[in-house]
């Protein structure tokens, strides 16, 4: 991966469900640790998770596409490929999804895969796909 990486931190409420959901679930190796935050490696991008109960809750959300969208959320834009495998995974393993995978805006500008999970202090993640990356900024 080549520069710049992102680095984004968000509160959870217990550290050891945050270990079992970003590393276990999702596959993300572990950076440094301590007893109030752990490093994880997000697909070369670093995230760290910050034991901050208090700060844990629900995201409101917005409609788009007929979906209720989190407003606070995170994730990435996999490739097609990667996206099915990751879907067919977290099928597998019978993660609960806040919106379930699918096809978002099909035969329209940006059109892209998409599903969205919550990890267990309440935040949401979204993973992406497009078949054709040059739709990523398109307007």
């Amino acid at each position: 991966m080549t520069y710049p990486r992102f680095h984004l931190a968000f509160p959870v409420a217990n550290l050891a469900e945050a270990r079992a959901f970003y590393a276990d679930l999702l596959g993300c190796s572990i950076g440094r640790t301590s007893d109030r935050w752990i490093d994880f490696n997000f697909y070369g991008h670093q995230i760290t998770a910050h034991l901050k109960p208090e700060e844990c809750r629900r995201a409101t959300t917005n409609p788009v596409d007929k979906e209720q969208v989190p407003v606070r959320h995170f994730g990435l834009i996999l490739e097609w490929q990667q996206w099915h495998e990751l879907a067919e995974q977290l099928k597998s393993r019978q993660v609960e999804f806040l919106i379930e995978p699918q096809i978002r805006f099909a035969g329209e500008v940006g059109e892209q895969a998409t599903l969205f999970i919550q990890d267990p202090s309440g935040n949401a993640l979204e993973f992406k796909a497009f078949q054709d990356q040059a739709q990523i900024f398109a307007s």
